[in-house]
């Protein structure tokens, strides 16, 4: 049972995330099992509820048998790097407010694992995929929306949460858009003319009433569509297609970047379209291998040539 103290200490430093950093409520309840897990472990492995003055006693052993214990949990070594990551960020928020030494759980050495590149469509396949949902629904305005979801996700680089979270009060759909992604940062991001016409064809056909405090984007009931919805449909579609599994909506984003980099794009430029805070989050999510750093620097290096 994990102390009063503990759970408050726990609450205060979720509110400071939503607060400070703008975290989504899903990152949040991911962040608390995260914590959670590991102050319930600390509970029962010290035999006693921690207060704060005992969690400031935690030391490398109890790391190590933490970590020990979660693996051997089938945890896999990319998750325990994620909940570790958590434990620090709640340990190097409590230590400072409550000034004393974090250093034992800080230095906790995460462990390593091989980081997976994402995989785009081929761009042809890509567009077989937006054509082919046209087909999954019996319906014409949800068979719309579901091509006018997807093709945000892939003409402009949304996450499906940023896609799903417009409001009817875009409308009618500009040439650009104001997105705030993780964090709270915001970006403007182009829309392409098939984006703003698929975007065009929905809206004539749903029977739900678009007002401009509504989300854009409904389910069949009226309310807000669900990301699981979109995942479902395009199941259906790469099924169809003899698509392999990675072809997810979120492969769409990741096509996006890819193709624009294939293209000749600016990397520093993909990146301000994708909402990265950091390049290297960039290179990995377009997939930059050693072949195209050769071709850019035969191009562009003066002696290159």
């Amino acid at each position: 049972m994990i102390s009063p103290a503990a759970r408050d200490a726990l609450q205060g430093w979720l509110d400071a995330q939503k607060a400070l950093k703008g975290a989504a409520d899903n990152t949040l309840e991911a962040y608390g099992r995260d914590v959670g897990g590991f102050l319930a472990f600390i509970t029962e492995h010290e035999g006693e509820a921690q207060g704060l003055s005992a969690l400031a006693r935690v030391g490398v052993a109890d790391m190590r048998s933490w970590m020990a214990f979660t693996r051997g949990k089938d945890v896999g070594a990319r998750s325990l790097a994620r909940k570790l990551s958590a434990v620090k960020s709640f340990y190097r928020w409590l230590s400072e407010r409550e000034g004393f030494d974090a250093t034992a759980v800080l230095s906790a050495r995460a462990p390593k694992f091989q980081r997976k590149l994402p995989r785009p469509l081929a761009p042809d396949a890509a567009q077989d995929l937006i054509e082919t949902l046209e087909m999954q629904s019996e319906s014409p305005w949800v068979a719309a929306r579901d091509q006018a979801v997807v093709t945000l996700l892939y003409g402009c680089g949304l996450r499906i949460s940023e896609a799903l979270g417009l409001r009817a009060d875009v409308l009618p759909m500009a040439e650009a858009l104001r997105i705030t992604g993780k964090g709270g940062k915001e970006r403007i991001v182009p829309v392409i003319a098939p984006a703003r016409a698929a975007v065009e064809q929905y809206v004539r056909l749903c029977p739900h009433e678009l007002t401009p405090d509504r989300p854009l984007f409904r389910g069949v009931r009226g309310g807000a569509l669900s990301p699981r919805a979109v995942q479902k449909v395009t199941q259906a579609a790469r099924t169809q297609l003899g698509l392999p599994a990675s072809a997810t909506p979120h492969a769409m984003r990741h096509s996006f970047a890819t193709h624009l980099l294939n293209a000749g794009g600016d990397l520093r430029a993909i990146q301000e379209l994708l909402g990265h805070a950091s390049l290297s989050t960039t290179q990995a999510y377009t997939a930059v291998d050693s072949a195209r750093l050769m071709e850019v620097y035969r191009n562009a290096h003066p002696k290159g040539r």
